[in-house]
């Protein structure tokens, strides 16, 4: 037997469910409350405020590699003491950063470079290791 999608009753069909959508569809709001569909439509239509707009841009992990030459473990502490932008989820498994802060930060770590307000590890003394020491 041969599918309905093809010979005579294809059009007929397609009049069926052309019926049955607009059967489906949502009435208009009564006493001016509007619909969960139509408060949705309102949301995606409405024009975005420069509130929700911040930065243009966002990186994934793999380009804040690029940029931040910093591991993974290292960002993440950094996170969480507040050093580092911190990352926000884009959907379940998406993180990203916003790519103003992270410039930003980098930045700021430039000129307290220049000024010298970190304080430098001291060379590791090699006379104290246990293995491959230094003989004198």
């Amino acid at each position: 037997m041969r599918s309905p999608r093809f010979g005579r009753n294809r059009y007929r069909n397609d009049r069926m469910v052309r019926r049955s959508s607009r059967e489906n569809a949502v009435p208009p709001s009564k006493n001016g409350v509007p619909r969960p569909v139509e408060q949705i439509h309102d949301a995606l239509t409405r024009p975005l405020t420069q509130k929700v707009v911040q930065s243009g841009r966002t990186i994934r992990r793999p380009e804040l590699r690029k940029i931040v030459p910093l591991g993974d473990t290292t960002i993440y502490e950094m996170e969480q003491r507040g050093e580092f932008p911190r990352r926000f989820y884009l959907t379940a498994r998406c993180v990203v950063w916003d790519l103003a802060e992270v410039e930003a930060w980098i930045e700021e770590r430039r000129r307290a470079s220049d000024a010298a307000q970190f304080k430098r590890a001291p060379a590791p003394d090699v006379r104290l290791r246990k293995n491959r020491r230094v003989r004198q």
